[in-house]
């Protein structure tokens, strides 16, 4: 018989000789719980943690470890468990974990991709009624006693504006199919997607970054954070868009370039700004009182539908994973 160590001082469980220890670093839904404390093969910890140093104060006798985009699993933590096998990511992307660590360890890593694409497609089109419709200033007005609906009719249905997606995976393609419903041009820029896919997503493609930056007059950002993606819309970009445009971020922060942004909003080069997403997390900043600015937690992907569906999901995958073995 082991034992789970110092993954807790309150807490010592007696483990059969087959049982995998499985650590719950990250608020995720009960169903996990419910069907892991179930199964007769894994001992369970539920520790949801916020930062990497508490992430390395419990991690040493794990084999397996469940995570968020929050929790940074740097290679620090991942030297810091010996016996880890495998990280289980309630998420899409990966992008706090050190992959190549991970991979030097030969710990598999897996994730939940699509499995919140609804929800934050949803909130995106919330920030475009939001935004083209003008509602943070109106509600502002009647909390101030002002009654002005004289220019109600300069504003324009979603049918009237360009729609651009910057990567069209899971969410881009929701996206897309929930903004052709309300009758929006959809354009997209994907280079590692197919023409059929496109086709089958309800966008068009746009042959360059730059192409779809001038052509559009709402862009939505829906790539993962990588070399790649960094700042890749930053203050030049911006500068190429149709004054007055809207940006739109609920992918990572660090894809967007901030300071640009905000610069063309007060220059009113932008007509609107929405962000779910903050390099870092939560942000340090002040903002502008602006009401053309919309902030929100990283909440896009955050639903009970959307979180029901993860701790489930990510239960029967951590089960595969061990089937397949």
């Amino acid at each position: 018989m082991g034992t789970l160590g110092d993954l807790d001082t309150h807490v010592r469980i007696e483990l059969l000789p087959t049982m995998k220890r499985l650590l719950i670093a990250a608020d995720v839904d009960r169903s996990l719980l419910t069907h892991a404390h179930a199964d007769g093969r894994f001992a369970i910890v539920d520790r949801p943690v916020k930062t990497e140093d508490e992430l390395v104060s419990i991690v040493r006798d794990c084999e397996i470890l469940v995570t968020r985009s929050y929790n940074r699993v740097s290679k620090r933590v991942i030297d810091a468990a010996p016996s880890l096998e495998l990280i289980a990511q309630g998420t899409s992307g990966t992008d706090n974990i050190d992959i190549n660590a991970a991979r030097a360890r030969g710990i598999a890593v897996i994730n939940m991709p699509g499995e919140n694409a609804n929800a934050v497609a949803e909130l995106v089109i919330a920030f475009m009624i939001s935004l083209t419709r003008t509602l943070p200033t109106y509600d502002r007005e009647m909390r101030a006693g002002i009654w002005d609906r004289d220019d109600c009719a300069t504003r324009h249905e979603l049918r009237h504006h360009r729609l651009g997606i910057i990567g069209l995976g899971q969410v881009g393609m929701r996206v897309s199919r929930l903004a052709a419903a309300f009758g929006m041009r959809v354009t997209a820029f994907d280079p590692y997607i197919t023409d059929d896919d496109f086709a089958q997503r309800g966008a068009m493609r746009a042959g360059t970054l730059d192409a779809l930056l001038r052509e559009n007059d709402i862009v939505t950002l829906h790539v993962p954070f990588t070399a790649e993606t960094r700042s890749m819309i930053g203050a030049n970009e911006i500068a190429s868009m149709p004054r007055g445009a809207i940006v739109i971020n609920a992918a990572r922060g660090e894809v967007l370039d901030v300071d640009g942004a905000l610069a063309a909003l007060a220059r009113n080069d932008l007509g609107g700004l929405a962000l779910d997403v903050y390099d870092p997390e939560p942000p340090t900043r002040t903002w502008p009182d602006d009401p053309r600015l919309i902030l929100t937690p990283h909440i896009a992907g955050c639903t009970t539908e959307a979180k029901s569906a993860i701790g489930a999901k990510l239960y029967e995958k951590i089960c595969a994973h061990y089937a397949a073995r």
